[in-house]
């Protein structure tokens, strides 16, 4: 027989499960299925505005308790069913269940470790391009749309010092061309293209959380000069959280990607 312990409270669960029963497939089962549920309602109770993000982030964190407790039973169960025996599969598969549920929340966690608490990147510390079409946008996120400074810009050169500004031996006209056709390939939702003032602006919308990040494209002769070579600079800002675990970053390296692409 095999005791588990699950929790720490002063008053243990205990379980006496005999060989060749079905008792820890059951209790297995349903810790990975209260998990993984966990872990899908986390980001979908937050888009429909249920609960706020510090729940959310709540929610995330005992999916992945649960999703260890529902790794260590699944690994215990197929240690005591014999080798294709009627809960074998249903073991595997409820470990494959659990190991995704707690690697979701790890990987974001480790991801935040080793980036800075800052949520505003740009191509351009020293002069970042401004929002103006996507202010109203903006007007309730907790995020501000002013650039944070110095301290900010000092963070990002030393984590992402390869986010720098794009240059093409071509007008500007034909780069604000370019630069319009990489930001629509991209899926963002285009909110202004001004040729005029060489300004693209849109939100992008993050795939679990449904976080809307904000983009603007700036296009502009090089040097400050008039004549045959552009400068393309980005900036990326989330419009909530403190830390935007290396996304704006990422979504920046893979623009420039698609911008260069084209030359």
């Amino acid at each position: 027989m095999v005791t588990f312990k699950v929790g720490h409270s002063a008053i243990p669960f205990t379980y006496t499960v005999p060989m060749g029963t079905s008792r820890i497939f059951v209790i297995t089962v349903t810790v990975v299925v209260f998990g993984a549920v966990m872990l899908a309602v986390a980001g979908l109770g937050y888009q429909q505005e249920w609960w706020t993000l510090k729940t959310a982030f709540t929610l995330l964190k005992w999916a992945a308790w649960l999703g260890i407790a529902g790794t260590f039973l699944s690994v215990i169960g197929l240690a005591f069913v014999r080798p294709a025996g009627r809960h074998t599969l249903g073991f595997s598969l409820a470990l494959v269940v659990a190991l995704a549920t707690v690697w979701m929340p790890w990987s974001w966690k480790q991801r935040a470790g080793g980036v800075p608490p800052i949520h505003d990147i740009t191509t351009d510390t020293q002069d970042p391009p401004p929002f103006v079409a996507i202010l109203p946008l903006r007007a309730n996120a907790k995020n501000k749309a002013e650039y944070g400074g110095d301290s900010v810009a000092a963070k990002q050169r030393v984590a992402y010092p390869d986010i720098q500004p794009v240059t093409f031996a071509v007008p500007p006209a034909e780069a604000f061309t370019r630069a319009k056709h990489a930001a629509e390939g991209m899926g963002w939702t285009m909110v202004a293209t001004d040729s005029a003032s060489g300004r693209i602006e849109a939100t992008a919308t993050t795939r679990f959380f449904k976080f809307k990040d904000d983009i603007v494209i700036r296009v502009r002769p090089a040097d400050a000069g008039v004549g045959a070579a552009s400068r393309v600079d980005v900036r990326s800002v989330s419009r909530v959280g403190r830390s935007d675990v290396g996304t704006n970053a990422a979504r920046i390296r893979i623009y420039v990607m698609r911008l260069r692409a084209q030359s």
